[in-house]
């Protein structure tokens, strides 16, 4: 059976049992922080078993997509040197949430095995944990298993719990036995029973694992039996699919023999020379491309932090295996369409997004392509260098963080290369240098939130969500350069502290407010306002008269149309972030903003330019949500409570445990900025700008409100000139500058035509000027066209009329020099065009390059080119 019938058997098999076939969940678990990666198929019925949620169903089956390569979970490390690690995997799974329990599981784990896949079962071997009598029972006195072949597995340290064939989802929490099912790959294979001490070879394999979770343990490690008792399995099916296919490695597989095949083919295409097809690191590949391509469909993208370091460390461990095949160009990309053609039929969303798969993936790998070849050459040479400043068999940690910090390479994917030279990375050094790396990041960030300012007094209240102004603050403290004073007189700049302030200090994108404080006595202009510490606000700005003095009361005003402005744009930025994973995909995701009175400016993880189609969709989108005119909603609650709102949370963002939950329209975020009451206030909203900022990072700049009003004015304007410059209408611009276009194209290709016409004519008067110089005919002479193409082909005409010939033209236009040489093919072994033209070119102030046959060159000084031109047959005697 192929790899997908066997899927496909398996599915079948359990909704016959009455299993509620349930799709496959993301790789990228949606709604748990805590997971890096989906690694098991009860990821997504976690809440299920603990009670949070329930289905219509108390059966399921699934084939879920599983990705280990990150966090807890990782074996990146064991792929390409053994024969079932993978990073990307599918787990099939059966589960029972309070219905059947042991029996039925462990019955139908048999049957399936042995009559639908027709296992022998002399070739199966089974576990149970030592304390669990009743799995024991039900394998040896209902299945009928020999109880020799079952073995039980327990903790010989006297623990609650064992070490293995026992299950906990933690400390605390639901748990209970397990029951595995072996598979005897024969005598020939060397390794033992489980539970020996040659348990770890490769004789026998597990295949199936049932999970009895029967208890829930305390804080004390007691168990106590759970009211519903529950099921969930999991059997690899790239396992179950080497042993039905009787093949020992998973990557003899048929769907790995068919990616493997195509990995050599790309490899080779990319200079690879007919590499060796049962190289490990075609393996390595063809695993790579499953895990980076399901990563990419759930809106991952290469990066710098989180999953996309993973999926940026699994792509260029795959690149690196390429390259040491002879890859010498992107190769890793093509591989998709072999992988769509495999899976796709399983998983539709591999056909759907092919594309943007190959597309981002191209572009990671030709961004590592330009630093690899030198990242190579370096960790080489520290390698062979190895024993003499440093131990034999450690690359030093400071080499290591120099790979990953200057040309992108991956601790592991340094690990991997060194593992095949039997050589280990200091990896306490590389942290130490990384951890230098952070030390320096952060004392950087200290320094610009606290602006240099010493403050220990009481926090500032911030009161303008709602006011924008206070009647009655009271001055904390005053600062002019930096320093505490407890007054300022006029003409000074200073930074001013409130007890309460109605002027947002800059944060979360959104700059601070300006305005102006005053009393009786003085007058100050705000011109910024930024945070000295996370909850202590600094007015920045000038005293315009006046004295002002600590424990002053003072009134303090924002300006209203910059806030406003504000407010306008912080608010589209929510419905434009909204409207783009609409568009785009969910992966899109927040990378940074600045909110300000004249624009939004939105950085967000995307792979690929945004068309203009797109931003057409995205301005539709933004806009319908401005003419519902709904009103927006800001309320401050407990981070759990937030997350149950499904309010958009950044991932790996860190969160206080109260935040401040705004609804704008469809748009639901944790945001402390401020915001239009409702959506119909921001006006007219309008893209401006599109752009890359950095690998894998695109940049919308955007206004609204009056500003769009005034930019639509303007181009209205220009096309209003732009008309009666074309003596057109605005309405048939479009068509008027076409016609020109296609007017003046016609008239270029006249002048072309003339132009070679002009010099077929003087090619004859050319030709005459020719001399022979030591039986060679030698022609250099002006000819004064602009054109360099004329040129070309007036050398071009006369090399086919003279047949042998050594050429030079000269043109003088504007104050400059253009010069052609030509070479005759039967000459080129005697002289060539760019050494010539080069030594003309040195004479006329200038340099220039070329083929052997054709080259030219420009300079700077015409007055000198008769002289230069005259040089030439003295030039050519002495090369001849």
């Amino acid at each position: 059976m192929k790899v997908n019938e066997i899927r496909q058997k398996y599915l079948d098999f359990f909704a016959s049992k009455g299993h509620q076939v349930v799709s496959s969940s993301p790789v990228v678990p949606g709604d748990d922080p805590t997971l890096l990666f989906t690694n098991a198929g009860m990821n997504q019925f976690k809440d299920v078993f603990l009670g949070f949620d329930k289905r219509p169903y108390s059966r399921a089956t699934t084939a879920q997509k599983c990705i280990r390569a990150g966090g807890k979970h990782n074996d990146l490390d064991n792929v390409g040197y053994t024969a079932r690690h993978h990073t990307f995997f599918e787990m099939l799974g059966n589960f029972s949430f309070g219905d059947y329990f042991k029996e039925d599981a462990i019955q139908f784990a048999w049957e399936l095995l042995t009559e639908v896949f027709q296992l022998p079962k002399e070739k199966l071997l089974v576990t149970v944990y030592s304390e669990d009598q009743e799995a024991f029972d039900i394998w040896t006195k209902k299945v009928g298993v020999l109880p020799e072949r079952v073995i039980r597995i327990g903790d010989n340290k006297g623990a609650r719990y064992a070490s293995d064939n026992f299950w906990m989802m933690g400390d605390t929490g639901p748990c209970g036995p397990c029951t595995e099912i072996f598979y005897d790959h024969g005598p020939e294979i060397a390794g033992g029973p489980p539970g020996s001490p040659d348990e770890d070879g490769d004789r026998y394999i597990e295949i199936w694992n049932n999970v009895f979770m029967q208890f829930n343990r305390d804080e004390n490690g007691v168990m106590h039996p759970l009211p519903k008792k529950s099921v969930d399995t999991g059997m690899g099916l790239e396992r179950i699919s080497a042993v039905l296919q009787h093949v020992h490695s998973n990557y003899e597989i048929d769907l790995f023999v068919h990616l493997i095949a195509a990995a050599k083919a790309a490899v080779d295409q990319a200079g690879g020379n007919q590499c060796d097809p049962n190289s490990p690191s075609l393996k390595v590949i063809a695993d790579h491309v499953r895990a980076c391509s399901f990563t990419i469909v759930d809106g991952v993208i290469p990066g710098n932090a989180g999953r996309g370091y993973v999926l940026r460390r699994i792509t260029r461990r795959a690149i690196r295996h390429g390259y040491k095949l002879g890859a010498r160009t992107p190769f890793f990309y093509s591989i998709v369409k072999s992988l769509v053609q495999e899976m796709g039929s399983a998983y539709p969303e591999l056909v759907q997004q092919e594309e943007k798969i190959t597309e981002v993936i191209r572009m990671e790998e030709e961004r590592f392509f330009q630093t690899i070849a030198n990242g190579m050459e370096i960790l080489e040479e520290a390698i062979s260098q190895l024993g003499q400043n440093q131990p034999a068999n450690t690359l030093d940690g400071e080499i290591a963080f120099k790979l990953h910090d200057t040309f992108g390479f991956p601790l592991d994917l340094t690990a991997d290369v060194c593992r095949e030279r039997n050589v280990q990375v200091d990896e306490v050094g590389f942290e130490k240098c990384m951890q230098h790396q952070r030390d320096q990041a952060r004392a950087a960030g200290k320094f610009k939130m606290a602006q240099g300012l010493e403050y220990q007094g009481p926090a500032t209240q911030f009161v303008g969500y709602d006011h924008l102004h206070s009647e009655q603050s009271t001055v904390l403290a005053l600062y002019v350069d930096g320093s505490a004073v407890n007054e300022v007189g006029s003409g000074v700049d200073a930074v001013i502290v409130l007890d309460q302030t109605p002027f947002y200090a800059e944060s979360g994108g959104q700059v601070g407010d300006s305005g102006e404080m005053r009393n009786q006595q003085f007058l100050f202009e705000v011109e910024d306002t930024l945070k000295i510490q996370a909850d202590v606000f600094g007015h920045h700005g000038k005293m315009l008269e006046g004295v002002l003095k600590v424990g002053d009361q003072v009134t303090a005003k924002v300006d209203l149309f910059s806030r406003q402005a504000i407010m306008r744009n912080h608010s589209a930025t929510h419905l434009l972030h909204k409207a783009l994973r609409e568009v785009l995909g969910a992966h899109v995701q927040q990378k940074g903003s600045l909110v300000d009175p004249q624009k939004t400016r939105f950085d967000f993880t995307h792979a690929m330019p945004v068309s203009d189609a797109e931003l057409q969709k995205i301005e539709q989108i933004v806009n319908a949500e401005i003419l519902a005119n709904q009103a927006t909603s800001a309320k401050s609650m407990s981070i759990d409570d937030a997350q149950k709102t499904g309010a958009m949370m950044l991932f790996g963002e860190k969160y206080g445990d109260v935040v401040r939950v705004l609804e704008i329209g469809s748009s639901k975020e944790l945001c402390g900025g401020t915001h239009v009451q409702r959506t119909g206030d921001i006006g007219l909203f309008k893209v401006v700008a599109e752009s890359g900022v950095a690998a894998g990072i695109r940049r919308i700049e955007a206004i609204s409100g009056n500003l769009t009003l005034a930019r639509m004015q303007k181009i209205e304007s220009q096309l209003q000139t732009t008309a009666q410059i074309l003596k057109s209408t605005p309405d048939d611009v479009e068509n008027r500058v076409q016609q020109l276009l296609d007017q003046l194209r016609e008239v270029e290709k006249e002048l072309e035509r003339s132009q070679s016409k002009l010099a077929a004519s003087q090619g004859d008067d050319l030709m005459s000027k020719a001399v022979l110089v030591n039986g060679v005919q030698v022609l250099a002479t002006q000819f004064d066209v602009s054109d360099s193409k004329l040129l070309r082909e007036t050398v071009d005409q006369l090399k086919n009329k003279l047949k042998s010939a050594i050429i030079v033209l000269g043109s003088k236009q504007d104050g400059k020099v253009q010069l052609i040489a030509g070479v005759t093919p039967d000459l080129v072994s005697k002289l060539k065009a760019g050494e010539l033209v080069n030594f003309v070119a040195n004479q006329v102030g200038g340099k220039g390059g070329g083929k052997p046959d054709l080259a030219m060159a420009g300079g700077t000084e015409p007055e000198n080119l008769s002289a230069a031109l005259s040089s030439v047959m003295n030039y050519v005697e002495g090369k001849l």
